[in-house]
């Protein structure tokens, strides 16, 4: 298959060393000249790193850099069957790279976006066949993570998600698809572990370095969500976190906070910047292993979560399977949260969740109608 991808920044030139890896044809196109010098050299960087582990023999190392040609030239997407995009998260932007390629493709090529956040329909409506866009979302480091999100857009013809996902499994990834809504499945369900620790640390009932033990050495969770923030950056994180809550009509279970709104502002982007919530200059402050409390900020946010999970699946945004994939394989957490869900019981998610309520009055702590009607039916997730 010959394939083009547009950007060639770590996410781009991850997806064409994907591609290329799997046999397709790559053409990785970048405007600045620079740029593309810098991911030719990094691909080629990674290649050897595999060869000298065993990895990949020399000469599939070879093939596969052959496979990948570096471009400035649109035009030579001319014989594309698929083209990716991984560019700025701008939807202006986006848009009128979709109308130009639509001047170089042929009429079957299909027009995909890598977007995190943006409505993939808002996208495909600027192009004259909307019906052969898609979004295909890899998630960063692309060579590394196994899950991709498949979102269909509204115009999106019957039959492409379909053979989009057998391209995907091709690649050797997990696809799970998704409707077209703010996050999608990932972005969306994963922000209460952003935004419930950041309101917890606020609160003054633990600081982050206490947040952050509690979600590992209790959770099971890889990372802490303040620790999570920081690896992630700042300036993509709020960002995202901005995008949701405006694209929900600024639903407060999605508000961003003041507190990481006032990093980003000062450009304390988290460990590519030396400081975020922690400052990387000083050794990382000492938690407080307070078990009670620490078990209390576990299932003050897990609860969140699963009630972010139990709506996806109620709206029909994704199914219970697919879920509970993209969570424990796009975000490695320790388990699916509807697994977590039948452990704990329904009763316990909406009591910790109806406490919540109670103590703030906070529209963020109301729960799923699916989760009250699986407490009255005593139901629980079907996750096989």
């Amino acid at each position: 298959m010959i394939t083009g991808v547009i950007g060639s920044g770590a996410m781009g030139a991850g997806i064409a060393q994907v591609l290329a890896t799997a046999g397709h044809t790559v053409f990785l196109l970048d405007r600045s000249t620079e740029a593309l010098a810098k991911a030719e050299t990094n691909i080629q960087i990674i290649l050897d790193k595999l060869i000298a582990k065993g990895i990949l023999t020399s000469e599939k190392g070879s093939h596969i850099f052959s496979e990948i040609h570096f471009t400035s030239a649109v035009a030579d997407f001319i014989n594309c069957e698929l083209v990716i995009e991984a560019i700025v998260e701008d939807l202006l932007v986006k848009q009128e790279l979709f109308k130009e390629l639509e001047n170089i493709v042929t009429d079957t090529c299909v027009l995909a976006s890598n977007t995190s956040s943006l409505s993939v329909t808002s996208i495909a409506a600027a192009c004259r066949r909307p019906e052969r866009c898609i979004g295909i979302h890899f998630f960063n480091p692309a060579p590394v993570m196994q899950l991709v999100e498949i979102i269909p857009a509204v115009q999106t013809r019957q039959g492409l998600t379909e053979e989009i996902k057998i391209v995907v499994q091709g690649l050797g990834k997990l696809p799970v698809i998704a409707k077209d809504t703010p996050g999608f499945i990932v972005n969306r369900v994963a922000r209460p572990f952003y935004g419930e620790a950041i309101r917890i640390m606020e609160e003054g009932i633990a600081d982050c370095a206490t947040i952050d033990w509690a979600m590992t050495t209790l959770g099971g969770f890889k990372m802490g969500p303040f620790s999570l923030m920081d690896f992630i950056g700042h300036d993509v994180n709020y960002r995202v976190t901005e995008s949701v809550f405006a694209s929900f009509f600024y639903d407060p279970r999605y508000k961003p906070s003041l507190s990481q709104k006032r990093l980003f502002e000062a450009h304390y982007n988290g460990k590519k910047s030396g400081r975020g919530f922690y400052n990387y200059t000083e050794p990382i402050p000492e938690p407080t292993r307070d078990e009670s409390l620490g078990k209390s900020i576990v299932e003050r946010i897990v609860a969140m979560l699963i009630n972010e999970a139990a709506d996806v699946v109620a709206l029909k945004v994704a199914s219970a399977q697919d879920l509970e994939i993209a969570m424990k394989k796009g975000v490695n957490y320790p388990k699916g949260l509807l697994e977590w869900a039948n452990e704990w019981g329904i009763e316990k998610v909406i009591d910790i969740l109806d406490s919540l309520y109670n103590e703030y009055h906070d529209d963020r702590y109301r729960v799923s109608s699916l989760l009250r009607k699986m407490k009255r039916e005593t139901k629980q997730f079907n996750i096989m």
